[in-house]
C-alpha cells in the first residue's frame, strides 16, 4: 500500500446520480427540520451500550460472582464492546455524532476503553476503506489476513478453499489482535506508506500515548481484578478472551457482510485510475442487509444500511432507514445498482460463498 500514487476515480461519462441524490438528501433534512446528527434515541443508545459494557465489569469486581456467572458478564461485555464499536465510536469518528467537533472527539475516544486507537482507526477506516472500497492493495479491510483472503485478486493457497469453515475461528481474534499488536504495527506501516501524514516527533508522541493507553487498559482489565479483588488470574484471562472473541466475531461479520459477498465488485485501477464515478463505485462494492430488522439495525448502528453509510458517512446512522428510500429510488432512476440482502442469513450465506470462491484456485481466478 502506497499513497504516493493515489488511485483516482475518473468516469468516462459524467453521472448526475450523486449530485441529484445529495440535493434530495439535503432537502429531506431541511424540509423536515431534522438534524443530521444524533437525536434522543441515539443518546439513549449510547448510554445503554456504555453502561452495558462498564456495569458487568464493576459487578465482577465488587460482587465476585461464581465463575459461570462471571463468564456471562464477560460475554455481555463482548456484546456491548461490539455495539459501542458499531453504534457509538463509529459515528463519532466519522463526525456524524454531533455538529460539535469536541463532542465527536470525546465520544470517538470511547474506542480507548475498548483497547483501540482512534488515530489508526481513522486512517484505516475513514481514509483507506471509505475512499478505496474493495480495491485490493488500498482497502485495508480486504487485505489478506494470515490464512484468510477477501479479494478475488489474491492468490489462494491450498488451504484457502477451507476458509468458509475456519473463518469464524480467526474472526474472533480481531479485537484482541487490534489491542495487543495491530495498532503498533499499523503505526509503522501507515507512516512508511504515507497514509499517516504526521511528523516524526508527532509519531513519537503518538507512540508514547498509544503505549500508555494500552498499558492502562490491560492493567485495568487483567491486573486490577486479581491484584485488588482477589479474583484468580486464570478466570480473568478466560473472561477477557471470551469478551474479545465475542466482540471480534460480531464486528468481523457485520463489516464483512457489507462488502465481501457474491454481488459486490473488486475493481483494479489501470495506471492509477478506476474508470468509474466514486459514488457509483460505492454502489457496486457495498451491500445492505436485513433492512426490516429494527432490533438488528439498532444494535449494529445502521451498518446493515451500509450503502447509505458509504455515501453519507457524516450523517448519523439513526437516519439511514428514512433516507434509504430516497437512495434506492434515485439509484433506480439513474440505473445504478442498489445491492441489498433481505435478511442476515441470506447475507451470511453469500459471504461464505464469496470466501469459497476467492479461496478456490482456477485459471480465470482474477475477476475485475
Amino acid at each position: 500500500m502506497n499513497l504516493k500514487g493515489k488511485v483516482k476515480f475518473v468516469a468516462k461519462d459524467k453521472s448526475q446520480f450523486f449530485p441529484v441524490l445529495k440535493k434530495r438528501i439535503d432537502d429531506y433534512f431541511e424540509t423536515n427540520h431534522i438534524s443530521r446528527h444524533a437525536n434522543a434515541s441515539m443518546i439513549l443508545k449510547t448510554f445503554i451500550l456504555l453502561t452495558g459494557y462498564a456495569t458487568p465489569f464493576v459487578v465482577l469486581l465488587v460482587l465476585t460472582p461464581p465463575f459461570w456467572a462471571a463468564l456471562l458478564l464477560w460475554l455481555l461485555m463482548g456484546v456491548c464492546l461490539a455495539g459501542i464499536g458499531m453504534s457509538v465510536m463509529h459515528d463519532a469518528n466519522h463526525g456524524a455524532y454531533s455538529s460539535n467537533k469536541y463532542v465527536n472527539i470525546a465520544v470517538g475516544h470511547t474506542l480507548n476503553i475498548l483497547g483501540g486507537s482512534v488515530h489508526n482507526w481513522k486512517l484505516q477506516h475513514n481514509i483507506l476503506h471509505h475512499t478505496y472500497t474493495n480495491i485490493a492493495g488500498m482497502d485495508e479491510d480486504i487485505a489478506d489476513r494470515l490464512v484468510l483472503i477477501f479479494s478475488p485478486h489474491s492468490k489462494p493457497k491450498w488451504y484457502n478453499k477451507f476458509q468458509p469453515i475456519y473463518a469464524f475461528v480467526f474472526y474472533g481474534l480481531m479485537t484482541a489482535y487490534w489491542v495487543l499488536l495491530k495498532d503498533l504495527i499499523q503505526l509503522i506501516q501507515f507512516t512508511k506508506s504515507g497514509v499517516n501524514p504526521q511528523t516524526r516527533n508527532e509519531n513519537i508522541s503518538l507512540f508514547v500515548r498509544l503505549t500508555i493507553i494500552k498499558l492502562i487498559y490491560l492493567f485495568t482489565m487483567l491486573v486490577v481484578p486479581t491484584l485488588y479483588f482477589g479474583i484468580p488470574f486464570y478466570q480473568i484471562i478466560i473472561g477477557f478472551v471470551l469478551m474479545h472473541y465475542t466482540g471480534g466475531i460480531i464486528l468481523s461479520l457485520v463489516f464483512q457482510l457489507a462488502h465481501t459477498v457474491d454481488e459486490t465488485t473488486h475493481p483494479l485501477p489501470v495506471n492509477g485510475v478506476i474508470e468509474n464515478d466514486w459514488a457509483i463505485h460505492q454502489m457496486n462494492t457495498t451491500v445492505n442487509f436485513s433492512p426490516n430488522n429494527k432490533l438488528l439495525s439498532w444494535y449494529v448502528g445502521g451498518l446493515n444500511y451500509q450503502v447509505e453509510h458509504h455515501l453519507f458517512p457524516r450523517i448519523c446512522h439513526v437516519h439511514y432507514p428514512q433516507i434509504s428510500a430516497i437512495v434506492k429510488e434515485t439509484a433506480e432512476e439513474f440505473n445504478v445498482p442498489y445491492l441489498q440482502k433481505p435478511d442476515f442469513y441470506t447475507a451470511l450465506k453469500s459471504h461464505f460463498s464469496a470466501l469459497q470462491r476467492f479461496g478456490t484456485p482456477h485459471p480465470n481466478h482474477v475477476i475485475v
